[in-house]
């Protein structure tokens, strides 16, 4: 009986040695970013206490200017949930019907598909606009086509109904939530914005001039690591939009052919495989030269963010987000295993 006991303590001790030896999240995150090209910032916030914050790299390759963890980059498709939650803030205080007609905001649109699409439609990239001058791709809301236009639109509404340019809706938006890092590309204020990079064929290092060229309210916002993190807090706790809202922000509305997630579904704004908008959801973002990725993990009440200014392998978007991916694979795992299923 003794021995039995003894045997069944040892193999206790085992099992426990065993799991004290397993490397923690973030010990794997960092083995990542270690073992690989990366040119960036990581962040993982886990159950509200950061885990992980580091910086490999240079905000400025000629020069040799190494990135600090605050630094300032573009965000890309990042933008568009900010954007769409503007928008429904705007129908949480009834000034926005999201199944109204474009027309009814944007009066100086002349095209009759005006009159067909929706703010719904606008949201979820599934109007079919391609031109302003032009017919529509497709019928209104039978297919998905990725739009920067679209959310261009979104932002025009936004100047309709506040009498205001979208920089000066987005700005105040930012300042009252506490985002003292994300801006308007137009706001003169911000320093520290890195400079973006893409990595040719025999190593060298190209620096990118058109990163803010795109859409702003598509993919032009600029923020740091701690602000996403402190947005992801906000969104997802309710306190940017209702959490009835937000339910809808998680809504699967139309399937996009991902060309790194292959397939996914789309919300407003956000992203998500099938079933698993409550396990990872979030976006990535490409803007020229940066690479991103904004993703929470609502079972276990993670964050990771990873902002990147050098662009690779632009060849295969799957190989340019190599890392990102990876990184996110591990946080899944690890929120499903943790969270039991």
């Amino acid at each position: 009986m003794r021995i039995e006991k003894t045997l069944a303590f040892l193999s206790f001790c085992v099992l426990l040695a065993c799991a004290e030896s397993e490397p923690s999240l973030a010990e794997r995150v960092q083995k990542v970013i270690s073992e690989n090209e990366f040119n960036g910032v990581v962040l993982l916030n886990q159950n509200d206490e950061q885990s992980l914050l580091k910086a490999k790299g240079f905000a400025d390759i000629e020069n040799e200017v190494p990135l600090k963890t605050s630094d300032l980059f573009v965000i890309g498709s990042i933008s568009k949930q900010m954007t769409a939650v503007l928008i429904l803030k705007e129908f949480e205080r009834g000034n926005i019907v999201l199944q109204d007609p474009i027309s009814k905001y944007l009066k100086d649109l002349e095209q009759p598909w005006a009159n067909t699409v929706t703010v719904h439609h606008l949201l979820t990239h599934t109007h079919g606009i391609v031109e302003l001058n032009q017919a529509l791709a497709f019928e209104v809301g039978t297919q998905f086509q990725y739009s920067q236009l679209g959310y261009e639109l979104l932002a025009n509404i936004l100047e309709v109904i506040k009498g205001q340019s979208f920089q000066e809706i987005s700005t105040a938006f930012f300042r009252e939530h506490g985002l003292m890092n994300t801006f308007h590309p137009a706001d003169t204020t911000y320093t520290d914005l890195v400079k973006g990079y893409i990595q040719n064929a025999d190593s060298t290092f190209t620096f990118e001039t058109t990163s803010l060229s795109n859409y702003v309210p598509a993919g032009a916002f600029i923020s740091n690591a701690a602000d996403l993190q402190l947005w992801n807090k906000l969104l997802y706790s309710g306190s940017l939009v209702s959490m009835e809202t937000l339910e809808l922000m998680k809504t699967r509305y139309a399937t996009r052919e991902h060309p790194i997630f292959d397939k996914i579904e789309y919300g407003y704004g956000l992203l998500f495989k099938d079933g698993e908008a409550d396990v990872q959801i979030g976006a990535l973002g490409y803007a020229p030269a940066f690479v991103s990725a904004n993703y929470y993990y609502p079972q276990t009440n993670t964050s990771v963010i990873i902002l990147e200014n050098v662009a690779r392998n632009l060849e295969d978007f799957k190989k340019t987000f190599a890392v990102h991916s990876e990184i996110m694979a591990l946080t899944k795992q690890a929120a499903l295993e943790q969270s039991g299923l």
